[in-house]
C-alpha cells in the first residue's frame, strides 16, 4: 500500500459498499472499527432486499442473474465470507454446490396466448437479422453514441424468439442503449446458445438478500464495521486543494437529528451515485402501488448536486428524467398451499428451482414469473411456497384485466396470471400477492454519451470514490451484482493504493468454441 488511511465513510448500505468495506478490510487491512456505513433505510443491502413473514406476505423488489462463468469480482468476495449455514464452507462453495444438485434447464421458456410452449431451439432470425446483430456487436462504443436499439434492427427483430428470451432474461426495453445492448452480447456471448434453457444461470441457496448480503453484512459486523442504518447523507462539504476535490464533511439526518461529520485529510468517502430502486413502492392485495418519483425520496439529490458544473461527476439527469423509458412492476406471491406450485410444475415439466423465467410472450404486459427452489427466505415455513415475478410493459392494459399493471393490485395481477396459464382461480385462493412499482429500475440502461457516468475515482478527487451502477467500467455490464462489485474493488484499490491485481473481465466472446457456438445457434 502507498497510502494509510485512518477511517472511511460509505455513503449508502448496497451491495456495493458492503463490498468496499469488505475489500478494505481484507485487501487495504484497514480495521474494521475503522470503517462506518450509513445507509438511509432500515436495512442493508439495498437493491439486493428481501422481506417479509408468511402472515405479512414476502416481498422482492427483484433478483440478480448470478453466472460463475463471468462475475469474477463478485466470487472473488465471496470466496472470502464464511457461509451461514456452515462456518466451514464460503457463500462460493455453498453456492456452487446448491447449483451442481439443481441444475436449470427451462422446459417452458416461453408460452403464446394459446397457453402453449413455443418452440425455442430456433432464435427465428432472418438474414437481415444476422447481418443486423453482426454490425452492432463489431461498432465500436464511440459509433454507437446515444443511440438506441432500435436504431439498429429492423422491426421484425423484436418479434424474434431471441429477443422475447433476452429482453426478458435482462429486462432490456427497445429504446434502450444500443451500447449496454452490445456490451451485453459479448459479455454474456456464452448464454447466447442456452438461453431458451437458462443453463447458464446460477441462483443462490434463498433469495440474495438472505444468502449474499446477510452473511456479508455478518462477517463486517464481526470485524467491528460500523452499520449505521436509518441515516440519510443530506450533503457534503468539500474544498479545492491544489486542484482536487477534497470531501471535510458528511451531514447526515438520523433519527430527526441532524450531526455534520467532519473528514479528516487522511480519511476517504466512498458514495452510492444514484439508485435504480430509488422511489420504489409495494402495494397489496387490495391496493395498487404509490406512483413515486425522485422527488419524494430524495434518493438521486446528492449526486445532482455533485455533478451540478462539475463534468467530471457524470451526468445523472441522462439517467432520471424519463420514468416512462426506465419503470417496470414486479410482485411477489405468498402461497399456504401446493395447487399453484403443483400445477406449474405439470405445466412446465420443471419443479421449481429448475426452471428460470416462464414468458408469456403475447401478454400485453409482458408477464414473465419463476419459481425458485423452496424455501425462499430463510424464516420461510415449510407449508408455505413463494414465486417472484415482473412485467415490462406495466402501463398496457391487461388482456383479462382491463386494467393497466401500474393500476392493479395483487388480486388483479393474479387474475391476469391465471388468465395467461388458464388456471381456476382457486388456485390462487390463498395467495396474497405484494406488487412493486420501480421507476427508476433501468434507468442504467438509458441511451448515454461517453462521460455521463463518473469514473469509480472521478478526475481530480483526492478522498472521493463512487461505488454504484452508474460509473464508467469498461466491457462490464450494469444491472448485475457484478459491476457494483467491480466498482467498489476499482474505487477501494485506487484510493488506498492496493496493488493486488483485481480481476479481469473474462473475454468469452474471444473464444473460438464461444463465437463458433453462438454462430451455430443463430443460424438454427
Amino acid at each position: 500500500m502507498s497510502m494509510i488511511t485512518s477511517k472511511a465513510y460509505l455513503v449508502g448500505g448496497g451491495i456495493g459498499s458492503l463490498a468496499a468495506a469488505a475489500f478494505m478490510i481484507r485487501d487495504g487491512k484497514l480495521p474494521g472499527g475503522h470503517i462506518t456505513i450509513l445507509e438511509a433505510s432500515p436495512l442493508l443491502g439495498g437493491s439486493l432486499d428481501g422481506a417479509g413473514d408468511a402472515e405479512r406476505g414476502y416481498s422482492l423488489r427483484g433478483g440478480r442473474m448470478l453466472t460463475t462463468d463471468n462475475y469474477e469480482c463478485t466470487w472473488d468476495l465471496f470466496k472470502s465470507i464464511p457461509s451461514l449455514n456452515n462456518e466451514s464452507k464460503t457463500v462460493f462453495d455453498e453456492t456452487v454446490e446448491f447449483n451442481e444438485k439443481h441444475q436449470a434447464h427451462s422446459m417452458a421458456r416461453l408460452v403464446d396466448r394459446r397457453r402453449a410452449q413455443v418452440p425455442v431451439t430456433s432464435m427465428g432470425f432472418s438474414m437481415q437479422d444476422r447481418v443486423e446483430l453482426l454490425k452492432l456487436s463489431t461498432a465500436d462504443e464511440t459509433a454507437l453514441g446515444a443511440s438506441r436499439i432500435t436504431e439498429w434492427f429492423s422491426p421484425e427483430f423484436f418479434e424474434t424468439e431471441f429477443w422475447f428470451m433476452w429482453s426478458t432474461t435482462f429486462a432490456f426495453q427497445p429504446w434502450h442503449s444500443a451500447v449496454e445492448f452490445k456490451r451485453y452480447l459479448l459479455r454474456f456471448m456464452l448464454e447466447f446458445s442456452r438461453i431458451e434453457t437458462l443453463a447458464g444461470v446460477k441462483r443462490t441457496i434463498y433469495n440474495q438478500y438472505d444468502s449474499l448480503v446477510l452473511p456479508l453484512q455478518t462477517w463486517l459486523k464481526a470485524q467491528g464495521v460500523h452499520l449505521i442504518t436509518d441515516c440519510k447523507v443530506t450533503d457534503l462539504e468539500y474544498q479545492t486543494v491544489d486542484d482536487k476535490f477534497v470531501v471535510t464533511g458528511i451531514h447526515c439526518l438520523g433519527r430527526g437529528k441532524s450531526m455534520l461529520i467532519t473528514v479528516n485529510d487522511d480519511e476517504l468517502v466512498f458514495m452510492q451515485n444514484g439508485s435504480m430502486t430509488d422511489a420504489s413502492s409495494l402495494g397489496s392485495m387490495t391496493s395498487a402501488p404509490a406512483k413515486l418519483t425522485k422527488t419524494d425520496s430524495g434518493g438521486w439529490t446528492l449526486w445532482e448536486k455533485l455533478a451540478h458544473d462539475r463534468p467530471e461527476f457524470g451526468h445523472p439527469q441522462v439517467f432520471n428524467s424519463c420514468i416512462a423509458q426506465s419503470y417496470w412492476a414486479s410482485f411477489t406471491v405468498t402461497l399456504k398451499d401446493t395447487a399453484f406450485f403443483d400445477q406449474m410444475s405439470q405445466f412446465s415439466g420443471n419443479l421449481p428451482g429448475i426452471g428460470g423465467l416462464v414468458t408469456f410472450k403475447d401478454s400485453n404486459w409482458l408477464m414473465s414469473i419463476v419459481l425458485a427452489f423452496q424455501p425462499h427466505f430463510l424464516n420461510q415455513p415449510d407449508d408455505v411456497q413463494v414465486f417472484w415475478g415482473y412485467s415490462l410493459f406495466p402501463d398496457r392494459i391487461g388482456n383479462f384485466v382491463a386494467k393497466s399493471m401500474a393500476d392493479c393490485n395483487g388480486a388483479e395481477i393474479l387474475q391476469e396470471l391465471c388468465g395467461h396459464l388458464r388456471f381456476d382461480p382457486e388456485t390462487v385462493a390463498k395467495a396474497n400477492c405484494i406488487p412493486c412499482r420501480m421507476p427508476y429500475i433501468t434507468s442504467m440502461f438509458m441511451p448515454r454519451l461517453a462521460g455521463d457516468r463518473p469514473l469509480p475515482v472521478p478526475y481530480g478527487s483526492k478522498n472521493l470514490a463512487f461505488i454504484s451502477q452508474f460509473v464508467e467500467i469498461p466491457d462490464d455490464v450494469v444491472f448485475t451484482v457484478e459491476y457494483s462489485v467491480r466498482a467498489a474493488q476499482m474505487a477501494v484499490y485506487e484510493l488506498l493504493g492496493i496493488e493486488r491485481d483485481i480481476p479481469a473481465v473474462t473475454p468469452h466472446a474471444e473464444s473460438l468454441k464461444t463465437k463458433f457456438e453462438a454462430l451455430l445457434k443463430s443460424f438454427k
